[in-house]
């Protein structure tokens, strides 16, 4: 059986380390995890877990808002394994911020870099490797790339054009036996909305999201892990996430007004 090359983005913490840990758990020696994330230190202690489970892993320091960490993150894997067999884009920045609360938008160029850009670069040098493998590029969105939200113009813009870049994607690799996976998670229980950005473009510091009930990392990627395993197309979340991209078609007015509702009530 030859070893099975997965790479995951923003691998340091979060849905990125959960998804490690549940892939190690259940390949064991027969999967290779290439860790990348900005924090050195995290994504050591993330392998040393994942080793511990009987994974191979490689650790690559990256900052996917940065073109030449994303090649140079899929130019090690393949100088290392030799293969990629299953790209997963996880690295993402949040934002929360009304648009007339904003002075300067330059932050918002700063988190489509990282949002699109950053999902964009490394599958671009990853696709040559992908197709010779017949392998699996996994994007993790939100719900926020399906319906737009108020507050969420900067981060839904980011995650509606990833949607559109993988979608046209899927198609174009389908001849090329690749499959392309979109993850839609709704809210979960990590630190990524109080490291987003607020209106002045700095770290939030706090969730803007009401995160009762909010589901938890490792259920999260319990069901992204069977998702990807039957390489579907789209891993929606949640019932409401499902419900409200069909009512977004057959009652686009009512989703408005459900979301302005809940804009105002966390407000």
């Amino acid at each position: 059986m030859s070893l099975n090359v997965t790479v995951i983005t923003g691998a340091s913490d979060g849905i990125g380390a959960e998804l490690a840990r549940q892939l190690a758990r259940q390949h064991g020696q027969a999967i290779a995890l290439v860790l990348a994330a900005r924090s050195q230190d995290k994504l050591a202690q993330v392998a040393r877990e994942c080793e511990a489970l009987g994974a191979s892993t490689l650790v690559r320091v990256t900052d996917v808002g940065v073109e030449a960490d994303c090649r140079g993150l899929i130019a090690d894997t393949i100088t290392r394994f030799g293969r990629i067999d299953t790209l997963v884009n996880n690295a993402g920045m949040s934002a929360h911020a009304l648009l007339g609360d904003v002075q300067d938008m330059g932050w918002y160029e700063d988190l489509m870099r990282i949002n699109l850009w950053g999902s964009a670069w490394p599958t671009h040098a990853a696709l040559p490797h992908l197709r010779a493998s017949r392998g699996h590029i996994v994007t993790v969105s939100s719900l926020a790339g399906l319906v737009g939200v108020p507050g969420r113009t900067a981060y839904s813009a980011t995650k509606f054009a990833q949607t559109g870049f993988f979608e046209s994607l899927r198609v174009e690799l389908a001849p090329h036996g690749v499959d392309v996976t979109l993850v839609y998670p709704g809210v979960v229980l990590t630190e990524i909305r109080h490291r987003g950005f607020n209106a002045q473009g700095l770290a939030a510091g706090k969730s803007s999201l009401d995160e009762r009930g909010a589901m938890t990392v490792q259920e999260c990627v319990r069901i992204m892990v069977a998702g990807m395993a039957r390489r579907e197309r789209d891993i929606v979340m949640t019932t409401k996430g499902k419900l409200g991209r069909w009512m977004k078609l057959l009652a686009p007015a009512l989703v408005d007004k459900l979301a302005l509702a809940a804009l105002q009530k966390d407000s």
